[in-house]
């Protein structure tokens, strides 16, 4: 699986460079999610730019990805989705469960105001990898 990964203080960005997101790739994506949660990364912006394709299984892995988040107080934004990625998750009526933004910038605004807004209630503030080294 061709991928990349950018970890920021708040959230990490996971682009994906597969053309499909099938059984072949859904197994290492679901891996890669939950070593970004176990490194303390629970707002996850996943990019899908360049996937045209996607079945079942990488469905799958992406709620797996969404509930992690979701359990450790983050959400999991997908973003940049083709036409047809977007078509077959509202199909798979998972746009209802799914975050979905247009782009990186917007995605990561969401998840930065989702932190202000849990600060300003006095929620701990989302922890990151220096936190869980410290």
């Amino acid at each position: 699986m061709k991928y990349s990964v950018d970890k920021q203080d708040r959230f990490s960005i996971f682009s994906l460079m597969e053309d499909k997101l099938n059984s072949l790739i859904a197994p290492d994506l679901k891996t890669e999610l939950v070593i970004l949660n176990n490194e303390g990364y629970h707002n996850v912006i996943v990019d899908l730019a360049q996937v045209n394709f996607i079945d079942s299984s990488g469905l799958s892995a992406l709620l797996v990805g969404n509930r992690l988040c979701q359990k450790a107080g983050g959400c999991l934004i997908l973003t940049n989705l083709t036409d047809n990625v977007h078509r077959l998750i509202k199909i798979s009526q998972l746009d209802s469960i799914l975050d979905i933004i247009g782009s990186i910038p917007e995605s990561r605004d969401l998840i930065m105001m989702r932190e202000l807004e849990k600060e300003l209630k006095g929620e701990a503030p989302a922890s990151t990898e220096e936190d869980s080294e410290a």
